[in-house]
């Protein structure tokens, strides 16, 4: 299948063409029609699947074909998107997209000054890409309205949810027109997500994307069973290999990453850190630095697992192993995007070792164990894993007979016989004399 055979009209195919897409990707085959259609729809689909096009390129057709009623431009499309990167990036996919159709977009996010970006709003816009906290914000300062919204975007659903956004959502919900074509996009789909939906959508439309097979199948996974100790120093020993010549290493905190990042520069590796902390304008150089090269290795929290899209990232790292498989998923589909092929290394503590089988259970696939000298560990053939388990259950006979067994006492040491039979004789005799002699001297005195 085709770009042109999804019924896009030129000034998309054109921007298509600019953008040197070759063939939709499976979610994007899956959602325009009915989104061009004007239908509900929820998209399951893994990061780096093409999720943005997938909505943006039918949004932006049917608002091209539709006749504005006044002269003033109003908000008809609002996406909102957990974070400030995801948002941003949304927005250079709209502005890229639609270069030749004419309309406005901008995007609104907190941690900058808000004046910009209410003048572009009031210069009028027809797509609004915001975080649900500054566009609260600016409702509350009537700074814009969303009588006018006709298609509503929730983008990494799931991920706005476990930020705590549901309250804010709602209160967004509130403003915009009942009437409307609601799209909700989301990595995972669990039971709130499930639950959301069936509140927001009307007969949607379900399309997924491998929800069976989570992992980026262009991704060469590998673990190393280090403690934590010992994980900075393994960290600088990998980045110094050529063949990084990209990388994102995760931490599980906004101040283990400042931390990661601060030791790597002071080995001589260029790391800056990124997270919910940084101002914006630190965010945004980190990201620049990142993007054009000048920054090799990017240090993130899981705040921006989902909201860093860069091309040809090599590797990533998960300097601490996360605590919801899901969010593993999140963080190595940020390698091996678009069809290109990329590596995710995870260090392992034995205090992580749960999370290490929560994560190959939703993959389903036991990741490869490196030794420190960097050489797989052979798995274990059938015939050595069946020798393992009779060994095992030979040591547990063993120790049952041993729990089981009758205690058989054992003599203690040996002692002369005329000494155990004359002792108790002795002070027997003793004591018949005591009371001989006191009877003797009870007689005298009577």
């Amino acid at each position: 299948m085709e770009f042109t055979d999804l019924g896009l009209v030129e000034p998309l195919l054109r921007a298509i063409r600019d953008e040197r897409y070759v063939d939709p990707t499976p979610i994007q085959q899956q959602a325009i029609a009915p989104v061009l259609a004007g239908q509900d729809l929820l998209g399951c689909a893994q990061t780096g699947t093409g999720k943005t096009a997938a909505f943006a390129l039918p949004i932006l057709q049917r608002l091209m074909g539709q006749s504005k009623t006044t002269n003033r431009r109003a908000i008809r499309c609002l996406v909102m998107a957990p974070t400030r990167e995801l948002a941003a990036q949304i927005a250079e996919s709209f502005a890229a997209y639609g270069r030749y159709t004419g309309l406005r977009h901008t995007v609104i996010f907190g941690g900058v000054n808000q004046n910009p970006q209410c003048r572009a709003l009031s210069a009028g816009v027809d797509i609004l890409v915001a975080t649900p906290g500054r566009l609260l914000d600016l409702l509350g300062q009537r700074k814009l309205s969303l009588g006018s919204v006709e298609v509503l975007v929730l983008d990494e659903a799931d991920r706005m949810l476990d930020m705590g956004f549901l309250p804010d959502i709602r209160r967004v919900l509130a403003q915009v027109p009942p009437r409307r074509q609601t799209l909700l996009f989301s990595a995972t789909v669990p039971t709130d997500i499930r639950k959301l939906a069936s509140e927001l959508l009307s007969n949607p439309v379900q399309v997924s994307v491998a929800p069976e097979a989570p992992a980026a199948e262009t991704v060469a996974q590998s673990v190393y069973l280090v403690e934590k100790s010992h994980k900075q120093d393994l960290l600088q020993q990998l980045l110094r290999d050529r063949q990084v010549s990209r990388a994102i290493v995760f931490t599980r905190t906004k101040h283990g990453a400042d931390r990661v990042a601060q030791k790597l520069g002071r080995a001589g590796i260029e790391a800056q850190a990124i997270h919910g902390n940084k101002s914006q304008n630190a965010r945004v150089r980190a990201m620049e630095g990142f993007r054009s090269g000048r920054t090799r290795v990017l240090v993130a929290s899981d705040i921006a697992a989902r909201g860093i899209d860069v091309a040809e990232i090599s590797h990533v790292f998960n300097f601490d192993m996360p605590n919801e498989a899901e969010t593993y998923v999140h963080r190595i589909g940020r390698t091996g995007r678009a069809g290109a092929t990329g590596m995710a290394i995870s260090f392992c503590g034995s205090d992580e070792r749960p999370y290490l089988r929560d994560i190959e259970k939703l993959t389903g696939q036991r990741l490869p164990v490196v030794k420190a000298d960097g050489t797989l560990v052979a798995e274990p053939t059938e015939a050595q894993r069946d020798q393992r388990r009779s060994q095992q259950h030979q040591a547990q006979q063993r120790q049952h007979q041993q729990r089981i067994a009758p205690r058989d006492p054992s003599p203690g040491p040996a002692q002369d016989e005329s000494t155990v039979s004359q002792g108790p004789t002795r002070r027997r005799r003793r004591r018949r004399g005591r009371n001989t002699g006191q009877r003797s001297l009870s007689a005298g005195a009577a």
